[in-house]
C-alpha cells in the first residue's frame, strides 16, 4: 500500500498553529521544516505573532516555558524545539485516518 504524500492528498490536513516571536532561533527552524511540511500537502500552517491578539490568546491557554508554541488541531501539540518525528508520526495517523489528530 503506496501512501505517498502529494499536495492535496490529504483534505482534512491537520492544521499546525506555530506562536512565534522575533529572534527566535528555535522559532526559525520549526517555520523552515512546517513550511516545507505544509507545501508537500501534509498540513495547514498558520503563523502568529506572539505579541498578535490571537498569539496572546493562546500563550494565556497554554502557558508554554519556550517558544514556540505549536498546537496540533487547536491543542498543545509542543513548546520549544519541534519534535520532527513526533510530528511525522502524527501526520502518518492524520493521513491514513482521514481525521483530525488533535
Amino acid at each position: 500500500m503506496n501512501h505517498a504524500w502529494s499536495p492535496g492528498s490529504c483534505p482534512t490536513a491537520p492544521t499546525v498553529t506555530l506562536v512565534h516571536t522575533e529572534s527566535c532561533h528555535l522559532c526559525g527552524e520549526a517555520i523552515v521544516a512546517l513550511t516545507a511540511l505544509e507545501a508537500e500537502g501534509r498540513l495547514r500552517l498558520r503563523l502568529l505573532a506572539a505579541d498578535s491578539p490571537e498569539g496572546r490568546r493562546l500563550l494565556e491557554l497554554h502557558r508554554p516555558a519556550l517558544f514556540p508554541l505549536v498546537t496540533l488541531d487547536d491543542d498543545f501539540f509542543s513548546a520549544g524545539r519541534l519534535p520532527r518525528r513526533k510530528l511525522a508520526r502524527r501526520l502518518e495517523q492524520a493521513h491514513l485516518s482521514g481525521v483530525k489528530v488533535g
